[in-house]
């Protein structure tokens, strides 16, 4: 990165051949009068080959976006347009040029660093220098140019140095300045670019609390039905049904039941299913003043928002019919209830504690090799007819046993995939009870 340095760099090409070229020779003239020449070798001229002036060192009103974007391209070879950037230009209390640049960022985010460059003075340093700039920023694209950083001391003197804080610290909150005045003024550009800035925004308030604290009014959950409310709209207008509950999916169309459930009483489901999400929910759960927390639950988590006060099926025993699915299914420890949802049709739902399912997805994101149980609950909905008619079943008939198994499957295939048995018994169990239901 010479290219960057303050004084002129000169380059010779070793591959540069020798070029012919005809010059005049004096005043002399041939004979038809015209200008006596002679051929002579000239060897190509070193090339300035870095830029005296580089843009994070001009003035942001003197740059415009097609300077900005061809600078991104040119340092770091990405085809794409970066989605928006911050100029930094700071000369009191310490002396901070750069560019920050916002691009695309992909789920596999924490692969990537080193795209932040540090200069001292337009001199190149290194890349991906912790100390002065904040860990989380590592997933943006940017250079940074600090002249009066002590960079002849180690690190360790770096990371407790008060000057080298206060820049790190000015960086941050450059960053959320700039995310918080979108979001202000900008609303629906700020919307169009979340998709694509969620995980650096989530990322960066899992590693840095303070960074959080300046950002939190401009951190967005999309909807299901693809509109995008801050934290504080969805609380008003979903926290007094959900008992300050978000509920949200990890795959909209795998879960379109259960999401259907919910959203048809009024209650926004919001999209959360990128890696960092388990660990950004779990994160703000803990924030703030206990009385003002909420949690997360899946919309297959739980059934708090779905219940609905009913007097079909009252009379059913809950008892008679856990003993009569756990002897079906053979899971003798299955636990099964009956609720009153609000939707009739829904014969039943099958939902797994909150934490549990977490840290089973957290431990495989992670790669840890140690088993973990599921552990189902089986929700019967009391109004519905088939419920109300196998609770005066026998418990021993072969096809009370295929329905209550059916039953089963179908709640687990609303919310995930069955496993290639279970598929397998499946198709075949519903074979069986469609020749039984032709045949009367």
């Amino acid at each position: 990165y010479c290219g960057f340095m303050a004084y002129p760099v000169l380059l010779e090409d070793a591959n540069a051949k020798p070029v012919e070229k005809e010059v005049p020779v004096g005043d002399e003239k041939n004979e038809d009068g015209t200008a006596k020449t002679e051929k002579i070798l000239e060897v190509p001229k070193p090339q300035q080959i870095n830029d005296t002036d580089p843009l994070w060192l001009r003035k942001p009103a003197d740059c415009k976006d097609e300077d900005y974007k061809a600078f991104y391209h040119k340092v770091f070879t990405d085809f794409e347009d970066p989605l928006f950037w911050i100029h930094l230009n700071v000369d009191y209390p310490f002396n901070l040029k750069g560019i920050l640049y916002f691009p695309k960022l992909r789920n596999d985010f924490g692969t990537r660093e080193g795209e932040i460059k540090l200069f001292a003075g337009q001199v190149f340093v290194a890349d991906n220098i912790k100390e002065v700039i904040p860990e989380f920023l590592m997933l943006l694209k940017g250079v940074i140019d600090c002249p009066d950083l002590p960079l002849n001391v180690s690190r360790s003197f770096l990371q407790n140095d008060g000057y080298v804080k206060k820049i790190s610290s000015h960086i941050t909150k450059k960053v959320a300045d700039k995310l918080n005045a979108l979001m202000n003024t900008e609303r629906t550009v700020y919307e169009g670019y979340w998709d694509d800035i969620a995980p650096f925004v989530k990322y960066g308030c899992v590693k840095d609390s303070k960074f959080h604290d300046m950002v939190k009014d401009a951190i967005l959950l999309k909807l299901t039905d693809g509109k995008y409310v801050s934290l504080k709209e969805y609380g008003d207008a979903n926290f007094e049904k959900t008992a300050k509950k978000v509920y949200y999916t990890t795959d909209e169309k795998r879960q379109a039941a259960s999401v259907k459930l919910y959203t048809d009483r009024g209650i926004d489901v919001a999209i959360l299913n990128t890696i960092i999400d388990g660990n950004f929910m779990s994160f703000l759960e803990y924030q703030g003043e206990e009385e003002n927390r909420f949690s997360f639950a899946r919309v297959d988590a739980d059934i708090d928002g779905l219940k609905e006060e009913s007097e079909e099926g009252k009379d059913l025993d809950a008892e008679q019919l856990q003993q009569m699915f756990r002897k079906a299914l053979g899971k003798e420890d299955l636990e099964v209830k009956l609720e009153s949802l609000g939707d009739a049709d829904m014969t039943a739902m099958v939902t797994e504690d909150e934490q549990m399912r977490r840290y089973k997805d957290m431990s495989r994101i992670y790669g840890e090799r140690f088993p973990i149980p599921d552990r189902f609950t089986l929700i019967l909905n009391r109004r519905n007819e088939t419920v109300q008619a196998l609770s005066a079943r026998d418990p021993e008939d072969e096809t009370t046993r295929m329905i209550c198994s059916q039953v089963y499957d179908l709640a687990r295939m609303a919310a995930q995939p069955l496993e290639a048995e279970e598929i397998t018994a499946f198709l075949e169990r519903s074979r069986k009870l469609l020749n039984q239901l032709v045949k009367g």
